[in-house]
C-alpha cells in the first residue's frame, strides 16, 4: 500500500509540529534548571563579597571564605556535568528548526516528489540532532497526548502505546522492488 504524496506530507507536517512542541517543552525545562544552577552561583559570590567586607582580619574570614568557595566549585562542578546551558540551546535551535520546517510544509503551494524528499532529510537530519534521552518522560507524555489522533514521531511512538504488533505479524519483512532505478 503506497500512500499518496499528500498523505506522506501531512505525516511529515504532523511530526514536525510534535517536534516543535516537544523540543519547546525541552528547552523550558533545561532553561528552568540552568537558572536554578544560577541562582546559588548569585548567592555564593554575594556570600563572598558580605564575608570579605565585614572583616578586617583576613585570618576570621578564612574558614567561611573556604566554604563559600567549595559550595561554589560544587555547584559549577554539577552544572558543567549536567550542561544545561547546551541543552537548553540545544532545544531551542532544533525547536526553531522544526518550526521553520512546518512552516516550509504548510507554505508550499505544491510539493513535488522531490521537494518532499529533501524536506524528509531536513526532517530526518534534525531528529537526530534530538537528544531524546534528555527530554523528560512527562513532556514526551504531554506530546503523545495532545497529537494522540495524529502522527507522531517514531521515537515517541512507545510513549503513547501504539508500538504493539498485531497477532497476526509474523516478523515478515517485505521488499518492493516498484522504486528501483
Amino acid at each position: 500500500m503506497v500512500k499518496s504524496l499528500e498523505e506522506r506530507t501531512e505525516k511529515l507536517l504532523s511530526k514536525t509540529e510534535a517536534m516543535v512542541l516537544l523540543c519547546s517543552k525541552a528547552s523550558s525545562y533545561w532553561s528552568m534548571i540552568k537558572f536554578a544552577f544560577n541562582i546559588p552561583l548569585v548567592l555564593t559570590s554575594s556570600a563572598m563579597c558580605i564575608i570579605n567586607s565585614i572583616s578586617e582580619d583576613a585570618n576570621e574570614v578564612k574558614i567561611p571564605n573556604i566554604v563559600v568557595n567549595a559550595i561554589s566549585v560544587l555547584i559549577m562542578s554539577l552544572n558543567n556535568s549536567i550542561k544545561a546551558s547546551e541543552k537548553c540551546d540545544l532545544f531551542r535551535r532544533l525547536g526553531q528548526q522544526f518550526l521553520l520546517l512546518s512552516g516550509q510544509i504548510e507554505n508550499d503551494n505544491e510539493i513535488t516528489d522531490n521537494d518532499f524528499n529533501i524536506i524528509a532529510i531536513k526532517y530526518e537530519n534534525l531528529v537526530n540532532d534530538c537528544l531524546f534521552e534528555d527530554i523528560p518522560y512527562r513532556y514526551k507524555i504531554q506530546v503523545a497526548e495532545s497529537f494522540k489522533d495524529r502522527y507522531v514521531p517514531l521515537q515517541l511512538n512507545g510513549t503513547i502505546g501504539n508500538n504493539k504488533r498485531p497477532n497476526s505479524f509474523k516478523g515478515e519483512i517485505v521488499i518492493s522492488n516498484n522504486n528501483i532505478v
